[in-house]
Formats: structure tokens, sequence, C-alpha cells
């Protein structure tokens, strides 16, 4: 299924398994000696828990996941089932925020992540009162997602990768090693995004985006190939963007663009990605 804008279940819990509303008993977990898992801690079934790993007092787990080694789940963390953290993974830390007083929040993982070696994720602070990071996502190793920010769904994510607080990502996101994203960034479904790019401005759906400074470098065919677009559609997406683009005022290539495809929706999410944006986006 091809979703233009993140899913509803980041308006509420829903992703969440229905293991989050009882606590089971830890019997049917396993879990080395060598562990540390708080009595206070809500355990699913099924669970692997390898030595050294650190599980808290306010930490709730689904079913399924496999803790390898050295793994921490810091007061916060809200772990969905069928997730596998590999050593050093440190999960819902302490906001690296100056306006973070303690106030109770979360980090938020759905179902089916792989998240390796020294992946740190923090919880998040007053702002949104939660970091939050969808299902079926490759986050790599020595990547950071910072305080708030909103992670999407079959997104992959390279080695040493940053994202500074309240960044947003899309489903099916493609950001390769070592990029620094500002905060406050938005990226959309389906790019690319080159190794090694450092940006302050929002990445809009469907592009490859990189070359220094990070810049529009055309539309992500493979990708969207892969994805199952067919050839009409990313024609509209190609068009919807020389559109946008071909105007010194992108309102009016926003308008243009919209007269010109009323009933695609891939033009449509490209529009409105272009009219929420805040931060501006690259060209």
């Amino acid at each position: 299924m091809r979703s233009s804008f993140l899913p509803n279940s980041f308006l509420h819990n829903s992703f969440l398994p229905n293991s989050f509303l009882h606590n089971s008993t830890k019997n049917m977990n396993i879990i080395s000696p060598l562990a540390y898992v708080s009595p206070k801690a809500r355990l699913g079934d099924n669970n692997v828990i390898g030595p050294f790993c650190v599980i808290g007092d306010d930490v709730v787990m689904g079913s399924d996941n496999h803790l390898l080694n050295n793994v921490t789940l810091h007061d916060g963390a809200r772990i969905g089932s069928g997730n596998e953290f590999f050593p050093g993974a440190s999960i819902a830390t302490k906001p690296q925020d100056l306006k973070y007083r303690g106030e109770q929040t979360t980090a938020e993982i759905g179902d089916n992540n792989s998240i390796r070696e020294n992946v740190t994720i923090s919880r998040g602070t007053a702002s949104k009162g939660k970091t939050v990071v969808g299902s079926g996502n490759l986050l790599m190793e020595n990547m950071h997602i910072a305080h708030d920010c909103v992670l999407g769904n079959g997104c992959i994510i390279g080695n040493s990768t940053k994202f500074a607080g309240e960044v947003t990502v899309h489903d099916n996101a493609i950001i390769s090693a070592v990029v620094l994203c500002h905060q406050f960034c938005n990226i959309g479904g389906y790019v690319m995004i080159q190794g090694g790019s450092r940006f302050s401005l929002d990445i809009p759906p469907y592009v490859i985006a990189g070359r220094e400074p990070t810049r529009f470098c055309g539309i992500n065919i493979i990708g969207l190939r892969r994805r199952g677009f067919s050839n009409d559609t990313i024609d509209i997406i190609h068009d919807t963007y020389r559109t946008i683009y071909s105007h010194g005022i992108i309102k009016d290539g926003i308008a243009e663009a919209r007269a010109k495809y009323p009933d695609s929706k891939e033009c449509a999410y490209i529009c409105q990605f272009f009219e929420q944006s805040k931060r501006g986006v690259i060209r």
C-alpha cells in the first residue's frame, strides 16, 4: 500500500500491541541471568533478553522481541513486537535538550524494526511528549534519533546518520550514511538522500537529494519502480516537479500542477508538502 502521508497510528497509540494493556509474567521470556529487568517493567511473551541488557522501571514491551546484549531500555520506552535490538542500542535516553526538565515522556517504537549497534533514540520533551518510530524500519549502526522526532514505516536509515530534534520522516524514505539533518526538518516519503548530505531545508517526496549544498537531483525512479509505481504515475510525479520548479514563485507552480492533475494523489501530496513547509523546500 502506498501511503502519501504519515499513518493515523501516529495520532493515536493504535500501533502499540494489546500486550501493552496488561502485565505478563516473565516466565514466558528468556532472560539472561546477566541481564537486569526491573520488576516494574511490563513485558509480553517470548522475548529474548541477552546478557548485560538493562530494562528500567517504566518500560512496556510487547512480544517476540530480541535484545542481543548490552541493550538499554530506559524509562519511557514503549516497544512493540518482533523488534531486534543489537548490542549498544540505547532507547528512550534522556533528551539532549536544555529545555527538558525531567517531565514524563516516552519513546514509542512499533513492530518488526531492526535497530542495529549503538543506535540511540531519545524520548520526547514537553514540546510533543514523545518520540515515535513506526514499523518495519532498518536503523543502521550508530545513528541517532533525537527528541520528539517522528519516523514513519519502512524506512532505511544509514550508518551514523543523525536527526536533530522534532524531525519528521515519512514512510519508505531511504537516507544514506552520515547524513546530518537540522532540527524541525520534514523529509517526504520515498526519497533517496545521498550519503554525507547535510541540510536545513525540507526534502520533498519521491525525489533524489544530494550534492553540496543539498538540492533536488531528480525523481527517485528506480526506488519508485521497486515500490510498484506505474510509469504513468512516475510521469505525473516528474511533471509535477517540472511544473513547480519552473516557476519563480512556487505558489504559482503549485496552482498549475493542481490544475493539471486534479485526481492524482501523488501530485496532491507533493503540493501539500510544499504548502505546509515551514523551513522551505530544497530546489
